[in-house]
């Protein structure tokens, strides 16, 4: 539903035509709707960069969504789920309150969902705690690979983070990275203490005076590399979807052949 209504966003048709006749100013409009915290609606005009921020944004969640399907489906059952949806609850809560209407809505049904997840998964990593001394050791393994992944899930830090600041003004995005980064970090440790794993941050402690915690910083590095195509899955990645393209080559096929036949009937049909 999100990805249609994002498909049908025009960005030419104007704002309501104002009692003297003349069109308000669009932009004028625009601005003066997020301003009072209002809601942008597919057929309601838009900036250019507003359009390509919610597309660029929507996108990057619908990969998400569909990720089971990639070679990084085989690592769910090893991931500590505590984690990866704790880190998307945190990322996607606040988006229910974004600008856009459709995004906004269709994020409180995905957030039912992710709370269901995480809920789910801190309950399996407790009966795993309280297991052999194997299992726990397997959680504590699963929590050393994958904090500092879950950490850059938020994506790179403000000051070099080229989208958030404008995706903020738009209210977009209600956070900025380093925000919501902070928010999951004192979410977390908690729940981590109550698990009795420990998280491998020398640096992590309690700050009395900010009143959250301080914690050590990403290899922001190997987030670029992941992200410039240099992760672990990227070759797998790539050949499977260059043999669903060529398995899907007679697909495409037979849709143009057939509808080169509509088209050759109507133009027949045309001349009778």
């Amino acid at each position: 539903m999100v990805g249609w209504e994002v498909g049908r966003m025009d960005t030419t048709r104007s704002s309501p035509v104002g009692t003297d006749g003349a069109e308000p100013d669009l932009q004028q409009h625009f601005d003066a709707t997020i301003a009072r915290d209002q809601r942008i609606e597919p057929r309601d005009w838009m900036p250019e960069g507003y359009r390509k921020t919610l597309i660029r944004q929507i996108a990057q969640h619908a990969h998400s969504e569909i990720i089971g399907m990639q070679p990084e489906g085989e690592w769910i059952t090893r991931a500590p789920s505590l984690f990866v949806d704790g880190a998307a609850i945190c990322n996607q809560v606040p988006l229910c309150r974004s600008s856009y209407g459709p995004y906004a809505r269709a994020m409180v049904r995905i957030c039912k969902e992710e709370s269901f997840h995480q809920r789910q998964g801190y309950e399996l990593l407790m009966t795993m705690m309280r297991g052999t001394q194997k299992q726990r050791e397997m959680v504590q393994d699963a929590v050393n690979r994958w904090w500092w992944p879950s950490l850059m899930m938020f994506g790179p830090p403000d000051d070099a983070s080229p989208n958030s600041a404008q995706s903020m003004a738009w209210k977009i995005k209600r956070h900025s990275n380093d925000e919501l980064r902070r928010r999951f970090v004192d979410m977390t440790v908690p729940q981590a203490e109550k698990l009795g794993v420990t998280l491998p941050d020398p640096e992590l402690r309690w700050n009395e005076e900010l009143g959250h915690h301080d914690f050590g910083t990403p290899d922001w590095d190997e987030l670029m590399r992941v992200i410039k195509g240099d992760g672990p899955c990227n070759d797998q990645r790539m050949e499977r979807r260059r043999t669903a393209h060529e398995e899907g080559s007679w697909v495409r096929e037979a849709a143009t052949a057939h509808a080169a036949k509509q088209a050759a009937r109507e133009r027949k049909g045309a001349v009778a």
